[in-house]
């Protein structure tokens, strides 16, 4: 399986999921708007470790949903969770969505 990128949520494949579950499946919050990259359809479980978000999905697909982007059908899998960064002279930041 490839790599999956939602506007700065960047989802890579992953042999298996570790960690403490987390009780939502927001996997980001956009900084400037509030508009959140969430689980909204599908069997899916959130996961933390060591500040690394980890996404497991139990059924075929789960859907990705953004307010402001297409959602897109994540299938079934283990997923880490990336949010994309860029480089400016003050040093790196996280791109704001």
């Amino acid at each position: 399986m490839q790599a999956i990128r939602q506007g700065d949520v960047i989802l890579q494949p992953v042999q298996q999921v570790e960690g403490e579950k987390i009780p939502h499946l927001t996997l980001a919050e956009g900084e400037v708007t509030g508009h959140k990259h969430r689980i909204t359809e599908g069997k899916a479980e959130l996961y933390s470790n060591n500040g690394t978000l980890y996404l497991r999905v139990f059924s075929e697909t789960a859907l990705l949903a953004h307010e402001e982007h297409r959602a897109i059908a994540i299938p079934q899998g283990h997923w880490m969770v990336k949010i994309q960064r860029e480089y400016e002279p003050e040093g790196w930041r996280y791109v704001a969505d």
